[in-house]
């Protein structure tokens, strides 16, 4: 009896191990991994600065128009320039302060010389961003 016994759970076991192996085996298995394809690097662009990244920050808001402007001495921008700006051009919708504070670019959907682009030059050196 105790070989009846010891011969079917033999007999057992050995099904189980037998029939564990035949599953299917998941696609690479081995354990080393598989090398990517190499490409060749391609350079990086060196991150924008100063006023190229405050340009390309008015631009990315998808205005018409921009324009920069700065005093004809190159001195910062003060308090009463920033006045003159917001009340000759209302129409801006975008003021970035750029450069050390001695220009500032002006994104709009309106074309400024319809308005008082005329008392804007008399004060200020201005140059058009639109399509450059």
């Amino acid at each position: 009896m105790f070989n009846k016994r010891l011969l079917v759970v033999s007999s057992f076991l050995c099904l189980l191990v037998s029939l564990g192996g035949c599953g299917s085996t998941p696609p690479n298995t081995s354990s080393t991994p598989t090398p990517e394809p190499t490409t060749a690097a391609t350079p990086q662009s060196s991150p924008l600065v100063g006023f190229d990244k405050d340009l390309a920050y008015v631009r990315n808001g998808g205005y018409s128009y921009i324009f920069v402007f700065s005093r004809k001495d190159k001195k910062p921008l003060d308090k009463d320039d920033s006045a003159f700006l917001r009340t000759n051009a209302p129409q801006v919708v975008d003021w970035v302060v750029t450069d050390e504070g001695k220009k500032v670019i002006a994104g709009t959907n309106f074309n400024l010389e319809e308005g008082n682009m005329g008392a804007l030059k008399k004060r200020f050196v201005v140059e058009d961003y639109s399509n450059k």
